[in-house]
């Protein structure tokens, strides 16, 4: 790809990383302010996140729809995950406070913006043409999403606690519901991802139905998905019987992203930029 064709997605990285800075300098630096609060959000800075969001929708549908069928290669896969991380973070945040996370989500939005010029697709995807496939795949797409969510809350939840230790808190974490509150909503975003995951799962096994004849293959892609599922199941089992929480439930939500992340994105990286293949 040449430099006119990179130029766009450079843009959106920017324009992701603008606002990745502002949120920094606004809500996190200064952890030693007088001051007991971070600035209340604004509409502005909610709506701000539109404009990023907006080019990477256009952008992140030119490179993945081609004239030829879907193109999702490594770079469009990672951008298409956190386009969706983003969108559910904006949306989400009209209804909980989610304020906190646009510091964690932005930054990485900025590097997976860049992932399709650096990665650009070669060939479409197999049997887009079967609807099994198609409505598994958005599924997917979704259960990766919200566990990005997660993992990023919790990381949050994690430094929150830290820095409560340690007793210097920068104006955004003062400014954050209590660990409580938080961990309640990081628990309901793990049962969504998990619902979804499960449909994931279960739409795979129709897929392959239809495909292949036989309810799933065995291979890493089954392995890892089927043990993410295990490691989430365990700790809202965990949590329900046991009341897990804390530095459990970090380690806890992170293998399961961990093994999510492996059963799909890690092979593709293996398979595409490691060895070369499509």
């Amino acid at each position: 790809m040449d430099m006119s064709g990179i130029l766009p997605y450079l843009i959106n990285a920017l324009l992701y990383s603008a606002l990745a800075a502002y949120f920094w300098r606004t809500r996190w630096a200064n952890a030693d302010s007088p001051y007991p609060k971070a600035p209340p959000a604004q509409a502005y800075e909610h709506y701000a996140v539109l404009l990023p969001l907006g080019l990477h929708t256009v952008l992140l549908a030119q490179s993945a729809f081609g004239g030829h069928g879907l193109y999702l290669g490594i770079g469009n896969a990672i951008s298409a995950i956190l386009w969706l991380t983003v969108l559910i973070y904006w949306v989400g945040n009209f209804f909980q406070r989610l304020e906190g996370l646009q510091s964690l989500v932005m930054p990485v939005a900025a590097a997976a913006a860049l992932l399709p010029a650096v990665f650009p697709p070669l060939n479409p995807l197999p049997n887009t043409e079967l609807s099994a496939f198609r409505i598994h795949l958005l599924i997917a797409l979704l259960a990766y999403s919200l566990f990005t969510i997660a993992s990023l809350h919790v990381l949050l939840m994690a430094l929150l606690e830290r820095r409560l230790h340690d007793g210097s808190l920068p104006g955004m974490l003062r400014n954050m519901p209590p660990l409580l509150t938080m961990e309640t909503l990081l628990f309901r975003i793990i049962w969504a991802g998990f619902i979804v995951l499960t449909l994931t799962l279960a739409s795979g096994v129709i897929y392959s139905e239809e495909l292949f004849g036989k309810a799933a293959k065995f291979n890493h892609k089954t392995v890892f998905g089927v043990l993410s599922w295990l490691i989430f199941a365990a700790l809202l089992f965990g949590r329900h019987i046991y009341g897990w929480r804390g530095r459990v439930a970090v380690r806890w939500t992170l293998a399961g992203f961990l093994a999510l992340v492996l059963a799909y994105i890690g092979s593709k990286f293996i398979l595409e930029v490691i060895l070369g293949r499509v």
